[in-house]
């Protein structure tokens, strides 16, 4: 594909670009007003930029939103989503006024906060502040990595760039540091960072809690830095605009001085952010910008400003995959099946094979079953914060500049932003993205794991050192109430495996259900690979028998199953015939119809055993044996011996249970 636009001509008259720019500051204006809610003051502070960015920097196109080769376009800053669905109706796409008089209506297309899937033209979810700094890292990282794996001399059909609009609140928020930091250094060269720098936040001016010198950090990072000093010299933007399109070997960040409120009694003033004007407020604003129009009327000439007579790169791209497939059809049959197609890739996996009685970590199975399906799936890429070899997900060679044609991602110590930025890899297309790290961390990145369940992507988390059998590390180490806090997430799918087995059925299970991320959850120590596993199948994750008994059923999951059926052989020996379930997933115990449900676990007392808080189990059961409490520093046998965790153990809660019986 030919070099991006390097003259931007278009409409330029002075006065043109202030009816486009007012188009947008009223969309906002009037949207809030109506709706009696939202951020109309960075709209207001912001259109002449993103008229801008839209009309003469950004490939897209309105009628192929979708295009896989478009340019991406980020608002970190969600709460100024009025923004975005101004720009996309004024630029075409699929959102008429009525659906913007709807805004933050239930239903509506333009929700508070920007939402994936809802609107045309909306990338990823946001809302949260960082998370958009972070999706666009993983946005721009998938388009370099599909570029040198796609491309050829004759056709670059990969050749897009990533532009996030973000505020002094996703520069406040961690979660941008790490994803910038990581960019920096992977020298993401077609990302574009807009830094809208109005020094206002919702409580105030930003001096209250920010006077660093953003500029200094970024490129310290290896960021190229640009300022705009004033967003309404539309020369100024342009050009600054295009110095970052032509930006080499580094990403850019665009500081861009603004005056929030602009045009209105609230001026440079906190009030313009999270509230509407009100009633007077809005008129005053009509009569300063000279903005006769009554709310949600447009002019013909903003239309038409916002609509220029230019190419899109849709069809220019079309040609591109022609010559590309004539080059090397071989390569572009691969890019149409992964990225036009979506269809995942060979699903004869040769699963590894184990013998019944010997010691497998799930955490090891789950290694040796993700680099078997990534032998057939080339889409699978992925990585862990700095834990590589401890969660076994190493699979080939390190994605890294110059060379991106790797499959590990490095993310360092950053697991917010690794986590994000697997989302925006997802989000992307023609990857099947997954990130790992120990299970007592998936607290530092639950915000972007509850945001891949609202999207509903094809993600994968991998979590390792799953228990208080962690030991010698102690508690700050050892997770205990994580289990039931991802449970209790809508939309996604939790697997604990009981041995090497159920694990491979669980990575299978993951790389198919493409509804929403899946949750695998891994023991650091070795398990017995139980005999009642030969047959277990992606089917059995709801749950299935090891062990019959009519007097009490031990339902357990991961490294308890194991213990469960020690407890249980101990039991029948004292007249006690009990039962045994495996429930690698909850989620999917639910979703089974009630019948299969009730004559898996039977009729008997059912008591629930894993080493983890109890809460969430008695939909299923009658009493649980876990942890209320953290757990402690020690060797393996002794941590689980304190609290209860032996197969004698198990015998006497279980009989102190059922009345001494």
């Amino acid at each position: 594909m030919t070099d991006q636009k390097q003259d931007f001509g278009g409409l330029r008259a002075p006065d043109v670009y202030d009816v486009a720019s007012n188009a947008l500051r009223f969309l906002a204006v009037d949207a809030v007003e109506q709706a009696n809610s939202g951020h109309p003051g960075t709209p207001m502070a912001m259109a002449p930029v993103i008229y801008r960015l839209f009309t003469q920097v950004l490939r897209h196109d309105s009628k192929q939103p979708d295009w896989p080769d478009r340019d991406r376009f980020v608002l970190s800053g969600g709460h100024a989503s009025m923004l975005l669905y101004g720009a996309l109706h004024l630029s075409g796409y699929d959102l008429a006024i009525d659906d913007l008089k709807r805004f933050r209506r239930y239903p509506s297309r333009c929700p508070g906060h920007p939402e994936r899937g809802m609107t045309p033209g909306v990338e990823v979810t946001t809302g949260p502040l960082g998370q958009g700094v972070a999706n666009a890292v993983g946005l721009a990282l998938a388009e370099r990595m599909a570029a040198d794996e796609f491309n050829v001399p004759e056709a670059a059909v990969v050749d897009h760039r990533t532009w996030v609009l973000c505020g002094d609140g996703d520069m406040m928020e961690g979660i941008a540091s790490e994803a910038s930091s990581l960019a920096g250094h992977l020298r993401l060269e077609k990302l574009t960072i807009l830094y809208d720098s109005n020094a206002v936040t919702l409580d105030g001016p930003s001096s209250l809690s920010l006077d660093e010198e953003v500029a200094t950090r970024y490129l310290a990072y290896g960021f190229r830095v640009l300022r705009i000093t004033d967003v309404d010299d539309f020369d100024q933007v342009d050009a600054t605009l295009l110095t970052a399109m032509q930006t080499k070997g580094q990403p850019t960040l665009v500081i861009m001085n603004s005056h929030i409120g602009m045009g209105s009694p609230f001026h440079d003033d906190h009030r313009a952010h999270g509230a509407a004007l009100g009633a007077e407020a809005v008129l005053s604003t009509r009569e300063q910008l000279q903005w006769p129009h009554p709310p949600f009327v447009v002019p013909d000439e903003a239309y038409a400003a916002w609509r220029p007579d230019r190419q899109s790169g849709y069809e220019e791209w079309v040609d591109c995959c022609q010559r590309a497939s004539t080059a090397d059809p071989e390569r572009f049959a691969e890019y149409k099946r992964r990225v036009l197609d979506q269809v995942l890739g060979e699903s004869a996996f040769e699963w590894p094979e184990y013998e019944d009685g010997s010691s497998v970590s799930t955490r090891v199975a789950l290694g040796a079953a993700l680099r078997a399906a990534a032998d057939r799936i080339p889409e699978i890429v992925g990585g862990a914060a700095d834990v590589e070899s401890s969660t076994e997900t190493r699979l080939s060679t390190q994605i890294t500049w110059p060379n991106y044609q790797g499959r590990d991602i490095y993310f360092g110590v950053r697991e917010h932003a690794m986590a994000a930025i697997t989302n925006g890899i997802g989000a992307h297309g023609g990857f099947l993205p997954f990130a790992s790290t120990f299970f007592v961390f998936s607290d530092y990145l639950k915000p972007a794991l509850r945001l891949s369940s609202i999207m509903e992507l094809h993600t994968l988390f991998i979590f390792t050192h799953d228990s208080i059998a962690l030991g010698e590390d102690g508690t700050t180490h050892q997770p205990v109430e994580q289990l039931a806090g991802l449970r209790a997430m809508p939309g996604i799918v939790v697997l604990r495996p009981a041995d090497a087995r159920e694990t491979s059925a669980s990575v299978a299970f993951a790389l198919r259900r493409t509804e929403g991320p899946t949750v695998l959850v891994l023991s650091r120590q070795g398990l017995p690979v139980l005999a009642g596993t030969a047959e277990v199948s992606t089917d059995s994750l709801s749950g299935h028998r090891l062990r019959d008994g009519d007097d009490l059923t031990l339902v357990a999951t991961g490294s308890e199953v194991s213990l469960a059926l020690d407890a249980a052989k101990l039991l029948e020996s004292q007249g006690i015939m009990t039962g045994v379930v495996s429930v690698p997933s909850l989620e999917l115990l639910r979703a089974r119809p009630a019948e299969e449900r009730e004559a898996l676990l039977g009729t008997a007392p059912r008591v629930a055993l894993e080493a983890a808080s109890s809460f969430g189990w008695y939909e299923f059961v009658d009493s649980v044996i876990g942890m209320n409490r953290f757990g402690g520093s020690g060797r393996k046998d002794e941590v689980l011996e304190a609290f209860g965790f032996t197969p004698e153990q198990v015998v006497g809660s279980v009989r102190a249970i059922l009345g001494g019986k």
